[in-house]
C-alpha cells in the first residue's frame, strides 16, 4: 500500500497504516468474485503531496459516488477511526509535533463528526497522560492577546489508554435540566449517570 500511494499521489509517509477488514461478498462486483482487502491510513500534518489529474482529495462527509461497496469501506475506516480516537491515542498520526489546544480541537472534532470543546478535551488526554505541554508558546497573530500554550503527544506509537472509553457528543437537555445518562459501554459496568469527564467510573466522556 505503501507503495501505491507513493507512486500514484505522491505519498511517502504514513503516520498509521493498519489493515482494516475484507470485503468478501460474493456479489460485490459484477463478475468473477473479487476478494478486496482494505486498510486504514493516516497522513502526516502538515502533508501536501502533489495529486495527479485524475486524482482528488474529498471531505470524508461529503463523498462524490463511489462504484460497488467502495461507500462501506470509507465508512468502515470512519468507525474505526472514531472508534480508536476514544480508546487510544491515535491522534499523534493526525496532529502536528507541537500545536495548539485550538489545534487539537479541530484534528478531534474533524475525526469525530462533531465540534468539542477543547478545555474537556485537553482534561480527559492529560488525565490519560496522551498530551503534555511542551513549555512553550504559540507565536502570538496579528490581533495579539495571549499566546496560545502548546501541546505534543507523549508518544508517537499507538496505543491503548483506557480500554473502556468512548468520547461521545455533547448530550441534549432533557426537559428538567439535567444530562442525559451515559451508558455502559461494556457488558458488567455499571451506568453512571451524569459523568462529564471526570468520574472515574464513567465509561462514556461527553466532550
Amino acid at each position: 500500500m505503501r507503495r501505491q500511494l507513493a507512486e500514484k499521489v505522491d505519498l511517502r509517509e504514513l503516520s498509521h497504516l493498519e489493515q482494516l477488514a475484507v470485503f468478501s461478498n460474493p456479489h460485490r462486483v459484477p463478475g468473477t468474485r473479487v476478494i478486496a482487502s482494505t486498510f486504514l491510513g493516516l497522513v502526516p500534518s502538515p502533508a501536501t503531496p502533489e495529486l495527479p489529474d485524475d486524482t482528488r482529495w474529498h471531505p470524508v462527509n461529503s463523498l462524490p459516488p463511489m462504484a460497488f461497496d467502495h461507500g462501506p469501506m470509507v465508512a468502515h475506516a470512519r468507525a474505526r477511526l472514531v472508534a480508536k480516537m476514544s480508546y487510544t491515542n491515535i491522534g499523534f498520526a493526525l496532529a502536528p509535533k507541537e500545536f495548539a489546544l485550538s489545534t487539537l480541537r479541530g484534528i478531534y472534532g474533524a475525526a469525530l463528526g462533531y465540534q468539542v470543546d477543547a478545555t474537556n478535551l485537553q482534561r480527559v488526554l492529560a488525565r490519560r497522560k496522551v498530551i503534555t505541554q511542551t513549555g512553550t508558546v504559540a507565536q502570538s497573530g496579528r490581533s495579539g492577546g495571549r499566546p496560545a500554550a502548546l501541546y505534543r503527544f507523549t508518544d508517537s506509537r499507538l496505543r491503548v489508554t483506557d480500554e473502556f472509553a468512548a468520547l461521545r457528543p455533547p448530550a441534549k437537555p432533557e426537559s428538567s435540566g439535567r444530562t442525559a445518562s451515559a451508558s455502559a459501554t461494556s457488558p458488567g459496568r455499571r451506568v453512571a449517570k451524569d459523568c462529564g469527564l471526570t468520574g472515574s467510573e464513567c465509561p462514556a466522556h461527553r466532550l
